[in-house]
């Protein structure tokens, strides 16, 4: 059995040791019903595209890792297209923060405020350096503005968060954004390869953060007593978390990238530990084991787990019409995997059905039209449009 050996590349080597094996690992990959009935439609293609978001009916934002943001607009709304949509008008937007761009650095993710549409309100995340190259994300607030005859751009840009502290290296920033059902702001901060930071509540890097959407504090966050820095943390003991979604009933999910082997998807709680680098169910890259998280009953352990990896690079719940039958199941964008990945989180949670699309997918959303879109990874990617064949 092979496996992917760094999460997040492409290359393979030899699985990691399972001989603890706790009862939600998932399938085999050969044993996952194939997902083969659909309809792809490639809408645009982009160079190193990471996150993507829907503003409304009619509008998408696409960033690309090397710092730029896009806006595709449709002469219609989405709503009720057919099999196919027209080609969107597509235009870059100005005053986009510099970024970082190395390794898993550049500019990060978007979403928009609910109250878009009056307000032009989104948030968005990129790597930043200081002047002795230590590297961070950054969380800010902005405007999108459009003013007639002149390209849309960003304004009011207002940093809310960025973690502390800088480090060296390229890799593990994370920084995904969600606006909860009851309006605070997550962001996630992967432990940028250092390990120990995870478990230091002096540090912000490896944890799950928790602010009102002005980028305020809340007084209820779990580790309040801890000290300053600690007040932002919702939970803690994670490694690079690229997905984070809500479902229909508040319950927030995040997957995170194993080592070598151990990706895992998480329900995430109020105030507990995840348990990195103490426990994993992979194991470290040079081969030196890590105990299983049922070695240490104490760390919350994950709901479902991967070995061989999927190496997990965003994730939606599902609440559209076009696929039914998908409803309420988590849908993963999988890098090495190069599939679409179905999780169900019902009753036993299990991954129940692959999409292979024969590239390394980074980013997955659900359109207003019920359509899944997905963006593949790197150089010349393309935009896609998902639908289930008739």
């Amino acid at each position: 059995m092979l496996q992917t050996a760094c999460s997040d590349a492409s290359s393979s080597a030899s699985s990691a040791s399972e001989a603890t094996t706790p009862p939600a690992k998932a399938d085999p990959t050969n044993a996952v019903p194939k997902d083969t009935r659909f309809e792809v439609q490639s809408i645009k293609t982009f160079d190193e595209p990471w996150a993507m978001t829907f503003v409304n009916d009619d509008t998408l934002l696409v960033t690309t890792q090397p710092g730029k943001m896009y806006r595709l607009h449709w002469p219609q709304s989405l709503i009720g297209a057919g099999a196919s949509v027209a080609q969107p008008e597509i235009v870059e937007i100005g005053n986009v923060p510099d970024v970082v761009f190395e390794g898993q650095g550049g500019l990060g993710d978007v979403i928009a405020a609910p109250d878009f549409s009056d307000t032009g309100l989104i948030y968005l995340s990129w790597v930043e350096a200081d002047d002795k190259g230590l590297s961070g994300a950054v969380v800010a607030h902005a405007r999108l503005v459009e003013e007639a005859g002149q390209a849309p751009r960003l304004a009011d840009i207002t940093r809310i968060w960025e973690q502390t502290p800088k480090v060296s290296g390229a890799g593990h920033f994370s920084h995904k954004l969600l606006l909860s059902q009851d309006g605070h702001l997550f962001i996630t901060s992967g432990d940028r390869q250092k390990f120990d930071p995870a478990q230091d509540m002096e540090k912000n890097l490896g944890k799950i953060i928790r602010l009102r959407s002005d980028g305020s504090v809340p007084a209820d966050n779990p580790f309040s007593a801890q000290g300053e820095l600690a007040r932002q943390f919702w939970s803690i003991g994670h490694r690079n978390l690229l997905g984070i979604a809500q479902d229909a009933d508040g319950i927030l999910w995040t997957h995170e990238m194993g080592p070598k082997g151990g990706d895992e998807l998480n329900r995430i709680e109020r105030g507990e530990n995840y348990g990195w680098p103490i426990v994993s169910n992979g194991e470290h890259y040079s081969g030196e084991a890590i105990p299983d998280h049922p070695a240490r009953p104490e760390f919350n352990a994950p709901e479902l787990w991967w070995t061989p990896v999927i190496s997990p690079g965003s994730m939606i719940i599902y609440s559209g019409d076009r696929f039914p039958d998908w409803q309420g199941q988590a849908i993963i964008s999988g890098l090495s995997s190069e599939a679409l990945i179905r999780v169900t989180l019902e009753d036993k949670i299990a991954e129940v059905g692959r999409v292979d699309m024969g590239k390394r997918m980074r980013e997955v959303e659900e359109g207003p039209d019920g359509a899944i879109w997905a963006l593949e990874d790197g150089a010349n990617a393309d935009l896609l449009r998902l639908l289930p064949k008739q």
